[in-house]
């Protein structure tokens, strides 16, 4: 199981009154051993699995669910 961690958004003001998210990432079980693949947060999100503090990309999960059933991703 994963550990969840909380992020904090960039426009919580300085006295600390502010929520924070807890995204549970998820790796495919279909990933390989080196690591190359990517992680998938319910909340839409998606990471390099190599580099989890880089850059995170936002994605509409219904479409990306969709368009893999269909093969829409296959290389």
């Amino acid at each position: 199981m994963n550990a969840i961690q909380w992020r904090k958004s960039s426009y919580s003001n300085p006295n600390g009154n502010c929520v924070e998210l807890g995204l549970d990432w998820r790796k495919s079980s279909y990933s390989n051993p080196n690591g190359e693949c990517v992680e998938l947060a319910a909340a839409g999100l998606v990471r390099d699995s190599k580099n989890t503090g880089g850059p995170v990309l936002r994605v509409d999960l219904p479409a990306l669910v969709a368009a893999v059933k269909v093969g829409r991703l296959d290389r």
